[in-house]
């Protein structure tokens, strides 16, 4: 846990060379400028985690309890310090602490609609959280009355639609025809945000973590005003599939994968029967004659030198030679 917190965080950048090593150059950026404004620390690079600033393991807590990271922070919390029981741990990917959520506020109004649920009982709005209804500023309430005269001239287009199912004249297609581009204009004109729209309505805000599910992140919205606000809290990061840790876990699994192949078996499939065999044969050959040239060494107690190895491949390849010679001669 300790190493995933330093090492895998998104804001951890190499130290080396800078003005906190005074005689230690980076020889991979000799350049380095003295202050790294990529790095910031926080109380892991120390040892300490959670709220309560504990060390992991800590040998003075005896209670059993899983460390679960957030996603926004990267700081490590106990299960039983996050406001509320995380829900099992099958049932959801990803958690934003208490802390986050208080600075990441339009996180809530996602989390009515899209969080999983913590194990708490639920006895009603009020005892719960705090229900929100945003107040609309005079922006807001300006894009209000614009999207209801929008769905006022909705509607009178829709009228007009019915009378021209009606006998047309040639008039009557000039009208269809300004119909079809106020519709194209009107929307290209009208953006969505789906934060405003979940603002829009009633929420709940509990001073908990919240808890969320694989494909959350990409339900989040997108559009212009969005990400100024996703930079200006620097969480850009929120929106990018493969910054989850399920991609995180799948990358090391396909790792893992191809680090278990076996690079003679990738060779074996790309050669047809007879080469298959050839070669098998020489491994064989191979490993039999180097076992026993070797087993000497081991019963006599001696050290195997570099000038013993290159005379036993020596020998082998002079004698694969006059095995081949033979074998030619025999066929001729």
């Amino acid at each position: 846990h300790k190493i995933n917190a330093v090492f895998l965080s998104r804001n951890f950048r190499c130290d080396c060379g800078n003005s906190k090593f005074k005689n230690l150059q980076c020889k991979l950026l000799p350049e380095k400028v003295k202050v790294n404004s990529g790095n910031k620390y926080n109380d892991n690079f120390y040892g300490l985690y959670c709220t309560c600033k504990r060390p992991y393991p800590d040998p003075e807590d005896e209670i059993p309890d899983e460390m679960i990271q957030c996603i926004v922070c990267e700081d490590w919390f106990h299960g039983r310090h996050l406001g509320a029981v995380p829900p099992d741990s099958g049932d959801f990917h990803e958690m934003v602490c208490q802390a986050c959520m208080n600075r990441c506020h339009f996180l809530w109004a996602y989390a009515s609609q899209l969080a999983v649920p913590a194990l708490t009982k639920a006895n009603s709005l009020e005892d719960e959280g705090i229900v929100l209804k945003v107040e609309e500023s005079e922006e807001e309430k300006k894009e209000i009355k614009k999207e209801s005269g929008v769905e006022h001239q909705e509607a009178k287009e829709e009228k007009q639609m019915e009378q021209l199912n009606e006998p047309s004249t040639s008039s009557g297609s000039a009208s269809l025809n300004t119909l079809i581009l106020i519709q194209v204009v009107t929307k290209s004109e009208a953006p969505i945000c789906k934060l405003k729209e979940l603002q829009s309505k009633q929420f709940l805000k509990n001073d908990t973590a919240t808890f969320w599910p694989s494909n959350w992140r990409s339900k989040l919205c997108t559009c212009g005003d969005c990400l100024k606000m996703y930079s200006d809290l620097e969480v850009q990061f929120l929106t990018d599939e493969y910054d989850t840790v399920l991609a995180y876990e799948n990358k090391g699994t396909s790792d893992q994968e191809t680090e278990r192949r076996d690079p003679l078996m990738d060779t074996l499939n790309s050669m047809n029967r007879v080469q298959q065999v050839e070669l098998i044969c020489e491994y064989n050959d191979l490993k039999t004659e180097l076992t026993d040239y070797l087993r000497r060494f081991a019963d006599e107690g001696t050290v195997v030198k570099r000038e013993d190895i290159q005379h036993f491949f020596e020998e082998f390849q002079s004698r694969k030679r006059r095995r081949t010679n033979r074998m030619q001669y025999y066929c001729s």
